[in-house]
């Protein structure tokens, strides 16, 4: 295909132009020439570059910096940055050429969106975890780069169908693991919501497509309910003088998805498939009597359900998001979700933390101080992060996408925690010293054990002792980063000391032996027990975990090696196990030559033949075969790409599955019976086993049979449907 330049070059121009306009504030003349520099810049560095689609390279910057001004608000920087974003990691460019053409801060941000490069040896460590924990360390510097990142991965997603298959589901799973929470966490919830629903469409295709379809063919019956619904209340609210907009929108696919996956319901039976908006236009002081007002007047059309009340408009959550949700009786019927909330709570509910700053002088000091204390916390759990890069984005994620609770000190100042906090989580809240030192707790002015639940609304005092430190069970009492990671090196401090102690007792006892207590001497007894460290070997010798029979034993293995008797064991390299692990076996082909390699199916999914795989390549027990929506799939293929081997079933094998299902329904006369005459009478299914309770009208049964694939499953499923009394037929991953 002949390229035109020239038409190119006017596309790019026209793309610089629509930039420009599409910043809302006033740009300087020295604002103006600093980002045609930068453009400029980014134009010539890429010049020769094209991404996959064929399309030239500099249009993805200029698409990104797009994003950050249009559906984010940022300014002048961060459209600097985003221009240059990829300037270093990919051309000519250097970090010093950056910082001498725009300065430090430029340049920190650009530091901040390159990736590392090179291979890390050790196996327990991720590339891709070491990239997640340099992006963000920075958010202690500047949350740009965050922002950036989060405008970088939703161009990357909006264009990724021109990507192979399997980095379609590594990039979306990506994205899914790390980037949706955090857009969820900064209040970007039109960012959030799109990135998830594009990484549903790569990790599970069938599903999204499936629940896109459905949504379409009930879009005029659901329009039709709408208008029904808010033409009562349009006219009694323009009535009471209130100026306003009333938007009806569907819940996003990926919502719809987890909850059919997670409360095992069909989509017809989620009562809550869209939700109706109402937006009122009111002065700041008046806002949260004016919400209120409104809520009032809905009530009285339609009865609420008291437990779906929920009010962030009196206690914002931590990433700024205010509204008043309610769930009302509507006509038909049906339950309808209403969310109730002012034009600048809608502005920040939708474009998150730079909204946030353009209100920032409004008055609205409480829910600033929200934002501010969570990046605080973000920046203390980031001053001591964990060595272990995995481990440090586990500790991270646990309170991206967490509600809140909200509980009180004894003099009745608020805290806001995750759901599922703990009394010993609300002592490191406090601070890190009344953590450590944390003896009990009082919630209520009850006493409590330290891995108390809290609920919102408990009062909470801390009891403390200076004998108190820091306990291994402890980890499992906390469910807060903040607190993971102070525990975490407090213990590290702890052995540490006690390491000491114990270096000195195990050099006793290797002069005992005759054996020199040299490095070499320390490493190879390492080596011998199999410990990780040689902290670890004094840690063991300090608790007298370390046995004289140990060293002995280490001596005479010494002495047989010198002999030549016996050769150093190593473990074996990754790639060595993918190279041994050829073989037998003929039902999947793996690896990019589709070569036939023993394998095991994972018991975490149980995949069947037809079910979109890939292999992972574990340490000790070979490959093993995973579906691409198994619940551990986000983590390994996020964390563990560089494991991850391309997998494809073939037809030609008749073998037999193990699948389970799991069926619903009201109890009917000689049900149990209908059911099994549908499964003995399809062809070549086998039943394994079948349990099923029956409550109150009500069954519940699991099946366990073997088919061939995932069409044979199918068939099944859908006959079983059929059958009188059957409500729903999921299929299960569990053995």
């Amino acid at each position: 295909m002949k390229i035109d330049i020239e038409a190119e070059r006017k596309e790019i121009l026209n793309r610089y132009k629509l930039l420009i306009k599409s910043y809302k504030r006033t740009l300087s003349k020295s604002d103006k020439e600093l980002i045609r520099k930068a453009f400029d810049i980014a134009v010539e560095a890429h010049k020769e570059m094209r991404r996959k689609s064929g399309e030239p390279y500099i249009y993805h910057p200029i698409a990104v910096a797009q994003i950050c001004v249009e559906e984010i608000g940022l300014g002048v920087t961060s459209i600097v940055c985003a221009l240059l974003h990829d300037t270093v990691e990919d051309t000519d460019l250097t970090l010093e050429d950056i910082k001498g053409l725009f300065g430090e801060k430029v340049a920190k941000i650009i530091d901040g969106l390159t990736k590392i490069s090179g291979v890390i040896d050790n196996s327990s460590q991720s590339i891709q975890a070491e990239n997640f924990r340099k992006v963000l360390l920075t958010l202690s510097e500047d949350i740009r780069v965050i922002l950036i990142k989060l405008a970088d991965r939703l161009h990357n997603m909006r264009s990724l169908e021109h990507m192979k298959h399997e980095k379609q589901i590594k990039i979306a799973s990506e994205t899914l693991f790390l980037y949706a929470p955090l857009a969820h966490r900064f209040g970007l919830n039109a960012i959030k919501t799109e990135l998830e629903d594009l990484g549903l469409k790569y990790t599970n295709p069938n599903e999204y497509n499936e629940i896109a379809l459905k949504l379409k063919a009930t879009e005029p019956e659901r329009k039709k309910f709408i208008s029904k619904f808010i033409e009562p209340l349009k006219e009694i609210l323009a009535e009471q003088g209130f100026k306003f907009k009333i938007i009806g929108r569907p819940k996003s696919i990926f919502s719809i998805h987890n909850k059919i996956y997670t409360k095992h319901v069909a989509f017809e039976e989620i009562y809550d498939l869209f939700a109706i908006r109402i937006i009122i236009d009111t002065p700041l002081d008046q806002e949260k009597s004016d919400c209120w007002k409104v809520y009032s007047i809905i009530t009285d059309f339609y009865h609420p359900s008291p437990e779906r009340l929920r009010d962030w408009i009196s206690s914002p959550k931590s990433n700024g998001y205010e509204s008043l949700h309610t769930t009302v009786m509507g006509p038909e019927g049906k339950w309808v979700e209403v969310q109730i909330r002012t034009v600048r709570m809608d502005e920040i509910a939708e474009n998150g933390f730079a909204a946030h700053w353009k209100y920032k002088d409004s008055g609205s000091n409480e829910r600033q101080n929200n934002l501010e204390s969570w990046l605080q916390r973000v920046r203390e759990m980031l001053e001591n992060p964990d060595p272990n890069a995995l481990e440090f984005i586990d500790d991270f994620k646990l309170n991206l996408f967490s509600d809140e609770i909200f509980v009180f000190t004894p003099k009745g100042d608020m805290k806001q925690l995750p759901i599922g906090a703990t009394a010993l989580d609300f002592a490191f809240e406090i601070h890190t010293k009344v953590g450590e030192h944390c003896i009990g707790a009082k919630v209520n002015h009850k006493l409590v054990q330290l891995n108390y639940e809290l609920k919102s609304g408990d009062q909470v005092e801390i009891l403390t002792s200076n004998k108190q430190h820091p306990k291994e069970d402890w980890i499992s009492y906390v469910i807060t980063a903040k607190a993971k990671s102070k525990i975490k090196n407090s213990l590290k401090e702890q052995r540490k000391k006690i390491a000491e102690d114990g270096k000195e007792i195990l050099e006793r006892k290797f002069y005992k032996y005759k054996l020199d207590f040299t490095l070499q001497n320390v490493n190879d007894f390492c080596n011998y027990l199999r410990l990780p460290s040689s902290q670890e070997l004094f840690y063991r010798a300090a608790l007298e975990n370390i046995d004289v029979k140990d060293i002995k034993a280490f001596i005479k293995s010494k002495e047989t090696v010198h002999k030549g008797g016996v050769k150093k064991i190593v473990a074996p390299k990754i790639e060595q196990l993918v190279t041994n692990a050829r073989g037998s076996s003929n039902m999947l082909v793996i690896g990019d030559d589709m070569q036939k390699l023993d394998y095991k199916l994972s018991p975490c999914c149980n995949p069947i033949p037809g079910d979109d795989v890939f292999g992972f390549v574990t340490v000790g027990e070979g490959i093993k075969i995973h579906r691409v929506n198994c619940p551990n799939a986000v983590k390994l293929l996020s964390n563990y790409a560089y494991r991850v081997v391309k997998a494809k079933w073939l037809n030609d094998h008749l073998i037999s599955f193990l699948a389970g299902i799991k069926v619903t329904g009201t109890d009917e006369l000689g049900l149990v019976n209908n059911l099994t005459k549908v499964i003995s009478s399809e062809l070549n299914v086998n039943m394994r086993s079948i349990s099923f309770d029956t409550d109150g009208g009500l069954f519940e049964g699991t099946i366990m049979v073997y088919v061939h694939d995932t069409m044979h499953l199918k068939r099944l499923m859908e006959n079983l449907k059929k059958v009188k009394g059957v409500n729903n037929v999921v299929r299960i991953d569990e053995k």
